[in-house]
């Protein structure tokens, strides 16, 4: 908990680092603070679980959502079972997240119900890494089965910087008709529209009741300035606290400083109430 509050941090990645692109271990030694990862990794380049579990004790933060990302052409292969040995040493702390790439995985369905049957808590895309639409017909049986199951899509909702990207998929306009096909389906938007969508992710939330903002990669004092043609306290009722760990100097110092944006009474849910009533495996019922 921080100043009495419980935190979810909704977007964490822990990988194998040998099986990595280059360009993420840069971005983690630039964006995260020094020596984290000499401190949470093994010689090897595996997680530490033990470290892992203090660290995230140490930052306030009560659950964390751990990522996999399969996307060779960009960041590289983050598989989902090498997170179970983490989930396995502190349940409470950690819960998976399922990720599947339709030029890897077919059908997609088959490979995500394997993931959510391991525990994940929902399910993950990343176009822009990945090279694929996510109005792709083949990614609709995978929507179906989340939207039967009460488990949520969260969508990679901004550009990135990784060689390989490609960012025109990123646009949350390629989102509406699955927001119109699956209205069950609760759709997370990671990064919040990063760059040059934050207008377009601030509307679809406010319009649909199924849209959520996560907010992993933002600096928390610049909410405002981003989504300043919008009412703060009626969108701050959709935001979902997350930090991109570990290319983030602190959780922590995130968490307060959201807090210090959103409106007092909002901060329970931005911190983790909206988070533990979407993710499956969180309590929130």
């Amino acid at each position: 908990m921080i100043d009495g509050h419980d935190v979810v941090d909704a977007h964490v990645h822990v990988p194998v680092l040998g099986t990595l692109a280059p360009a993420w271990m840069d971005w983690a030694r630039q964006f995260g603070p020094d020596g984290l990862l000499e401190r949470v990794w093994d010689g090897e380049g595996r997680p530490r679980p033990q470290a892992l579990d203090e660290h995230f004790a140490e930052q306030g933060v009560d659950t964390a959502i751990l990522f996999c990302e399969y996307s060779p052409r960009a960041t590289g292969m983050q598989t989902f079972d090498d997170l179970l040995p983490l989930v396995e040493f502190n349940p409470q702390r950690f819960r998976p997240m399922a990720n599947v790439n339709p030029h890897l995985h077919f059908p997609v369905v088959k490979e995500l119900r394997r993931q959510l049957d391991l525990g994940a808590a929902g399910l993950k895309l990343h176009p822009v890494h990945a090279g694929f639409s996510l109005a792709a017909a083949e990614l609709y049986p995978a929507y179906a089965l989340l939207e039967e199951l009460g488990a949520p899509l969260v969508v990679h909702s901004g550009t990135s910087t990784f060689p390989g990207s490609r960012n025109e998929l990123a646009d949350p306009e390629l989102m509406l008709p699955v927001v119109s096909d699956f209205p069950g389906l609760q759709i997370i938007l990671a990064h919040g529209g990063r760059g040059w969508w934050y207008d377009a992710v601030a509307f679809l939330a406010q319009a649909h009741d199924n849209v959520w903002v996560e907010l992993s990669g933002l600096p928390p004092r610049r909410l405002s300035h981003y989504y300043a043609k919008h009412d703060l306290r009626r969108l701050a009722c959709r935001f979902v606290f997350a930090t991109d760990w570990p290319g983030v100097p602190s959780v922590a110092g995130n968490a307060k400083a959201v807090a210090e944006v959103v409106p007092e009474d909002l901060r329970a849910a931005v911190l983790a109430g909206n988070a533990r009533s979407l993710y499956l495996g969180l309590g929130g019922g």
